[in-house]
């Protein structure tokens, strides 16, 4: 396993981290040995970033994750493993509206409220990395919720303050990086997704910003595992996500991924992590990993040689403007 900077902090992060939406639910059936298995897994080679929510199972993913680093810390582990979770914003519309109030959605009493759940639930009395789980530019004139989390910062309760992208406005944390508010970023970066290329990340590498980068797989189409034909529970989030003629476009654009990767060494799911790792300002990327064979593929691709300049190149072509696929999430 490689390590990284992690923005300007004093932390080398795993560059392949443990992304812990599908141990919580929404990703189809998930027995809960197959996730403390994969977490032990993935710790054993060395990741050690793991990246949580609040909403990823109302808190079972945290609960999954604080036991894994009990058993590991009672078993002898000498091992500092980095945990980020995400508060979303009080109950509301999903993504906020330009007329969401933030002292309405992340007040000071509902922040320092969910902290206490976080903490509890991961069963730690600090948090190494806390992000609001959204956010809407009408907020960046008076980002009244840093403000916050800085206070709660100097208490100790929080070692880092991060905020996790808007699907639809990624660009709109840029002048919260250039104004100092937030230590990390998780954005969404992809082969398909390649708009933060253009300016997001630069920033980000100029302000000592961390880079989390999450849907890397674009939610598992371009592993090129899927067809066309492939369904998902009702319960599945994919089901939304790929819903009416969504898959069949996505399988198709991946397909020529795939014609790009002939005779790279590549498979596609290796070909989309490197993508994203090739970019010097990405501190961790975060797939989603359910079982011990995920471990072991994801991980693996941390010591496979860099990609190519030529294909890197090449692989530019597919950044797809297709517009925003999320429903309200």
């Amino acid at each position: 396993m490689k390590f990284r900077p992690f923005g300007q902090h004093p932390f080398h992060c795993s560059e392949i981290g443990f992304g812990a939406w599908a141990i919580g639910g929404s990703w189809g059936a998930q027995a809960d040995h197959d996730s403390l298995a994969a977490l032990h897994r993935a710790l054993d080679l060395g990741v050690n970033f793991i990246d949580t929510a609040a909403g990823y199972g109302d808190g079972r993913s945290e609960r999954l994750i604080g036991q894994v680093l009990r058993d590991r810390a009672a078993a002898g582990k000498q091992e500092k493993i980095f945990v980020a979770t995400k508060t979303p914003p009080a109950d509301g519309i999903w993504p906020p509206s330009p007329y969401c109030q933030a002292d309405e959605r992340y007040s000071e009493k509902y922040l320092r409220a969910n902290l206490a759940t976080r903490l509890a639930q991961l069963g730690t009395s600090r948090l190494d990395l806390l992000q609001l789980h959204t956010w809407t530019r009408a907020w960046n004139r008076n980002p009244t919720p840093f403000k916050v989390l800085r206070e709660l910062q100097r208490e100790g309760q929080i070692g880092l303050i991060g905020v996790s992208t808007p699907e639809h406005d990624q660009n709109s944390v840029i002048d919260l990086m250039r104004d100092g508010w937030v230590d990390a970023v998780q954005v969404i970066y992809n082969l398909f997704e390649q708009e933060p290329a253009a300016e997001l990340l630069d920033v980000a590498q100029e302000c000592g910003v961390g880079i989390i980068v999450r849907v890397a797989f674009d939610e598992g189409v371009l592993t090129g595992k899927f067809t066309k034909e492939t369904k998902f529970a009702a319960d599945d989030f994919r089901a939304k996500y790929f819903e009416g003629d969504r898959l069949g476009r996505a399988v198709a654009h991946t397909a020529g991924v795939i014609a790009d990767l002939a005779g790279s060494g590549y498979t596609p799911a290796q070909a989309a992590l490197k993508f994203v790792l090739a970019h010097p300002a990405v501190s961790t990327v975060i797939p989603g990993i359910r079982s011990v064979a995920q471990a072991d593929a994801n991980c693996g691709v941390s010591d496979l040689p860099a990609m190519p300049a030529a294909l890197l190149q090449q692989l530019h072509r597919h950044n797809w403007r297709r517009g925003i696929w999320y429903s309200g999430k």
